[in-house]
This record gives C-alpha cells, structure tokens and sequence, in this order.
C-alpha cells in the first residue's frame, strides 16, 4: 500500500474492477467538475481519483436500502423523474410566493417614498436613508444564526412565525406618524425577516442535488424581480386609496400589503414541510428515495446531524466562505440600490414628479419592464448553470451585463437610453444573487456547516445593503450611486467570480491527482464522510 493510500481507499478500489460505464463516468465528471486537464494529463491521474463519485457511493455507511432495486434502469429514471416532479409542485410555487411577500414588504418604501411618505413624514434625505439602513442592520446581524434556528426548530413552525411577525411590522408602518416610529418598524421588519432568505436556500439544498439545486434557487429569487414589477402595479393601485380611513395612499401600501402577509402567514403551517427525514407528504420509500440521490450526490444534508461547535468552526475558517462573502456583497449591494431606488431613478427620468399625482403613477407603473426582464434571465441563467456546471462564467458574463448598465446609467444624457441601461443593470444583479448562492450552497457539505456559510454570506451581502442606503443622494442623475454600484459589480463581483473559478478549478486538479489523499489517512469511513467537502474525492462546482 502506498503511502497516500488510506485503508479506505484501498478497500474502495478493490470493491469493483473498473468497467466502461465507469470509464465514462470518470470523464464525465472531470467535464462537470470545471477541471480542464486533457486526456494526455488525465493518464497521470491515478485511478482512484478518477471516479470520486463512484467510490463515494461504495464507500458509504448509512446509504438506505434502494426500494427500486428491482426495476429496470429505465424504469428507475421514470421514478426518479416523477420524484422530482412532486417535490417540484409541493415545495417551490409557496416558497417563491412567500419570498415574492418578504421582497415586496422590505423594499415597497420605495413605492411609498414617491407617493409623499417624505413630506407627511418631515422626511429629508439623510433621514430617509437612515430609515433604510436601520432594516439592513437587524437583518444582518440574525442571519447568521437563522438556519440553526430553522435546523433545530423544523421549517414548518420556524418560517410561519417569522411570517407572521413581519407580517405585523409591515402593518405598523402603516400608523405611524414620524420618523422614529418608521425606524423602529423598519428595525423590527428587518429581524423578523432575517431567517426567510438564508433559510429557504438552505432548506432547498436539502432537498435537490447540486445539478439541480440552481435552477430552483433561481426560480425562487426570480420572485423578488415579480416582487419589483408587481410591487410597482399594486402601489399604482393602493394609492388611489388615498384618504379612505384617513389615512394617505403611502399607508395603505404598507397596511394592507402586511396584512396580506399574515393572512399567508397562517395559511404556511399547513403550506411549508419538513426536511426530508421529517416531511409527511413523503412515504417511506420516498423518503429512502430522496436521501439516496443526496447522498450518491455527495450530499449528507437530508441526514440528521447533531449540533455541535465544530461546523461553526469549520465555515468560519474555510477560504470559500470569505471569498464568497465578497462575490455575494457584488451583487447584494446593487441589488438593494437598484430596488429601493428605481422608482426615483426612472421618476428622475422627467416621467413622474414626486408632487405630481399622475406623474408618481406614471413613474410606478414605468418600474415594472425592467423586473420582468430580470425574472426571465434569472430562471434562464440558473438552468444554463446547471445544464453547465460553469457557476462561475455564468456570473462574469451576467457581471459585464450589469456593469455596461450601470455605465449607460453614469453617461447617457438621454432619458430613453438611461432607462434602457436599468434593463441592463437588472439583467446584471438578478441573475448573480441566485447563481452566488447556488454556487455557495454546491460547494459547502454538511448540514450545519453549510447552513452556517449561507448564513454568513447572505448576512454580509445584506449589510452592505447599508452602503446601497446612502449612496443615492443627489438626483435626478444619481452619479455618485451609479458609480459605487458600478464599482461594486467590478470588483467584488467580476473579479471575485473569477479568482472563484480559477481557485476552484486548480483546487479540483489537485483533488484528481491526488494530492489531497492524505487527509483520509488513519481514518474510518464514517470519520472521511464526516469531512464534507474537505474530502478528498470531493469536487467543487466552478
């Protein structure tokens, strides 16, 4: 035995002599993993390392027992396909419907800002920024922890209650009568909504495979641009309420938009389920279905796992993590400044005045193109991501779209042309925010490790929502907030995105020749899958 063969390798490569169906998987999986190495490269790759997700099967210790083994190949695709499918239909169109509610409650002040909540407020533009601020403050600081808490208190208690608790801030906003009681409800909104995002992204990774997860990341964030477009056509609506009650249009958006929040709230107890372990609506087979594609997946993440501190430890002292963070604030920053100010930028466009009754409409209903077309490229950059395997490319080539937006935005004079820069500037952020967080999600294995590393990259992108509040200052032109959101799709999201790639990619390399063997050495089966994505045999999504 060599001295990088570990007893668990050893009896790995002995279990099955490899045949041609695992030549092609090997192939196929350097393909998919991003490693670019050539046939000539890849007769220097011992065997081993060629087929880590065969040996990773035959390696496993809790695998469940296949209630398909006596089926056909054919017969087995046909039940997994339709296993898909029900997963499909009971868990996302609730799901995006509740994101579609947390987006439009959190940036629907927009909205309100252009039907006269400033003046009836006493608001200048420092205090209104502040007011956006303060939410991205809370929120930030309790994501972190929120996917312990959805972990150790089940989805279909934890994600109702902070619905129903946001729900109830959201209404608040709708009676206040200063600034101070606008701070306290935005504060409070941003905590209560702070386990909504991070939680579902997570819960979702336990649920799909890697080559499946981002198309769905990307259908459930998509909800945020229908929220942008939809927000737009409702407070056009609502406004019109004006004086009903005594109170202003700018109220009733927030009254009746929390209320319709609560109401969903409820209806979630019996709408949200369990993970997979746990989920009624799963018979036992099914059950035994989804854990064995998870886990053949290289996924331990529908498995129960009990907390402890080391996971915690292991997220905050992983690279990804941190470069993660900086490529997630490139698109979560722009993302914030987009949607809390493009009301104002297209009403700055001379298409609607605040003071202007018809004007403000005008400018809501004006918002609304520029999320349709954000919500299709997303849904179609996160299935070219998946049919790919090239996270990365698919973040740099929507990056470039979003920074020729933004430049448009900095230097056309023309009204026409810079509203045609926020189409670009939307088809840039959207599509990055869902592709970085199924790109974080893909690489991070083990149920509280990767919940913790979502948790800290989603934190940290929103707190930069804090930047996104007090950059857009001087309209109608709004320079010095085009150019930091420029600034930021460039650096942290241009440039993360391709040190990501390139470091992922030499990492995979590594892994195939072998160079991390050693990490498995005097270890049992049971400690090496415990590594997560520290395996050896484990391959990164680039």
């Amino acid at each position: 035995m060599s001295s990088t063969e570990t007893p668990w390798r050893s009896l790995s490569r002995s279990s099955r002599p490899a045949g041609q169906c695992e030549l092609e998987n090997r192939k196929s999986l350097s393909r998919g993993s991003g490693n670019n190495t050539s046939d000539a490269e890849s007769k220097d790759i011992p065997p081993r390392a060629q087929s880590p997700k065969r040996e990773r099967a035959s390696s496993l210790t809790d695998l469940p027992p296949d209630p398909d083994a006596s089926l056909t190949e054919e017969q087995r695709k046909q039940v997994d396909r339709d296993l898909v499918t029900r997963l499909d239909w009971r868990l996302m169109p609730w799901l995006c419907l509740l994101y579609l509610l947390a987006f439009l409650d959190r940036t629907n002040i927009g909205n309100a800002k252009i039907a006269g909540l400033g003046p009836d407020l006493g608001l200048d533009t420092t205090h209104y920024n502040m007011t956006l601020s303060i939410f991205f403050v809370s929120y930030a600081l309790a994501e972190p922890v929120t996917n312990v808490l959805l972990k150790r208190f089940r989805p279909s208690l934890f994600i109702p209650i902070i619905m129903i608790l946001w729900g109830i801030c959201m209404l608040c906003m709708g009676f206040v009568h200063n600034w101070s009681g606008l701070m306290a409800s935005r504060w409070f909104l941003g905590l209560t909504e702070a386990g909504l995002f991070p939680g579902v992204n997570y819960y979702l990774s336990c649920w799909y495979k890697r080559s499946e997860f981002g198309i769905r990341a990307a259908i459930f964030f998509s909800a945020a641009a229908i929220a942008g477009s939809f927000g737009g056509l409702l407070a056009a609506l609502i406004e019109k309420m004006a004086g009903m009650g005594g109170r202003p249009g700018w109220a009733w958006i927030f009254i009746l938009e929390g209320l319709l929040t609560v109401l969903v709230g409820f209806a979630s107890f019996r709408m949200v389920h369990d993970f997979p372990d746990e989920a009624r609506f799963l018979s036992a087979a099914d059950r035994a279905r989804v854990t064995r594609r998870l886990k053949l997946d290289q996924q331990s993440s529908a498995s129960r796992e009990d907390f402890s501190w080391a996971p915690v430890m292991a997220a905050l002292s992983d690279w990804k993590t941190w470069l993660a963070m900086c490529v997630y604030a490139g698109c979560d920053m722009p993302l914030y400044a987009f949607s809390l100010f493009l009301p104002s930028i297209v009403a700055g466009l001379g298409w609607g005045e605040e003071d202007q009754g018809g004007g403000a409409v005008r400018a809501q209903l004006m918002t609304v193109p520029p999320y349709v077309a954000a919500a299709l490229l997303t849904v179609l950059a996160g299935r070219v991501a998946d049919r790919t395997g090239q996270r990365g490319l698919v973040n740099v080539a929507a990056a470039a779209v979003g920074i020729a937006g933004f430049a448009v935005l900095l230097a056309a004079e023309s009204p026409a042309w810079r509203y045609a820069g926020t189409f670009l500037g939307a088809a840039g952020i959207y599509p990055c925010v869902a592709n970085t967080i199924s790109w974080t999600a893909n690489n991070v294995e083990g149920v509280y490790k990767r919940g913790v590393v979502l948790g800290m990259v989603i934190g940290w992108g929103n707190l930069n929502g804090v930047t996104s509040s007090h950059v857009y200052f001087s309209p109608p032109r709004f320079v010095e907030g085009h150019a930091v959101v420029l600034g930021f799709m460039a650096v942290f999201l241009l440039g993360g995105s391709v040190l990501m790639t390139l470091l992922l990619r030499a990492e995979n390399a590594r892994r195939l020749r072998g160079g991390r063997d050693s990490w498995t050495e005097g270890k049992t089966r049971r400690e090496v899958e415990a590594l997560g994505d520290m395996r050896p045999d484990f391959l990164y999504i680039v």
